[in-house]
Parts: structure tokens; C-alpha cells; sequence
């Protein structure tokens, strides 16, 4: 197996067979669009969509307060909350959001921090391709 700059060629090949890409380039056409959509992101002020993920404990005292206390303070980035009871005391909360990615960004932290919350995933796109 060779290695390139600190990654063994057969991470990537492992890589693009899991996903099902056709080939090498593929991948790394993909990861090159995700690096710079971040790094435009950064800097700029275009609009994106996509959705926070938050498994939760509710058992946690006053866990869903202080989720619902945050979604209401930022609310303009907020298009719709669906909140589905997994076991008996774990929840998933999908949260669709738009607007600028760091704001977005600012709320998802917010919200994946909170103490009971055991993991929070942000995805996002941009409404205008770059």
C-alpha cells in the first residue's frame, strides 16, 4: 500500500468502494467540494440549508427547556422541528433549518452542547451553487 502525504491509498480506495463511488477521482472530486463549500462559508454570506440531528436523553432535568428556550431565541434560522421518541427515554429531534451557515452554525453548537444531549450532527447545503 502506498501512502500519499499521510494517507495510506488504501483509506481512499476503502473509502470510495464504502460510498459507491465509481472511482478515486470521484471521491476526491467530493472532498474537495465539501473543503471548499466550508471554506466559503467562512467568509461569505450566501444562504444554506440542511438539519441539525439531536439524540437525547429526556430523562435530563430540564434538558427540554433549555432546547426549546434556544429554538425559540433563534427562531429566523428555524423552519421546522420533528421529535421522535426512540425508547422509553431517548429521543431523536430533527431540526430543518436555513439561513447564513454561521449562524446555523452558532445554534447547532448551542444545541449539541447542552448537558444530555449524547450527539448532534449539523448538515448543510448551499441554496446557490458555488
Amino acid at each position: 500500500m502506498w501512502r500519499w502525504k499521510g494517507i495510506y491509498c488504501g483509506d481512499l480506495t476503502a473509502l470510495y468502494n464504502k460510498k459507491g463511488y465509481v472511482n478515486r477521482s470521484e471521491a476526491i472530486r467530493d472532498l474537495v467540494r465539501d473543503a471548499l463549500l466550508r471554506h466559503v462559508w467562512d467568509e461569505d454570506e450566501q444562504i444554506a440549508a440542511g438539519s441539525i440531528l439531536l439524540f437525547y436523553n429526556h430523562h435530563r432535568r430540564n434538558l427540554m427547556e433549555e432546547l426549546t428556550n434556544i429554538q425559540h431565541e433563534m427562531h429566523d434560522q428555524i423552519m421546522a422541528t420533528t421529535h421522535f421518541h426512540l425508547d422509553n427515554d431517548h429521543c431523536l429531534e430533527m431540526i430543518i433549518v436555513k439561513g447564513k451557515p454561521n449562524e446555523i452554525q452558532r445554534l447547532s453548537n448551542q444545541l449539541t452542547s447542552l448537558k444530555g444531549v449524547d450527539y448532534g450532527r449539523l448538515t448543510l447545503a448551499p441554496l446557490n451553487s458555488i
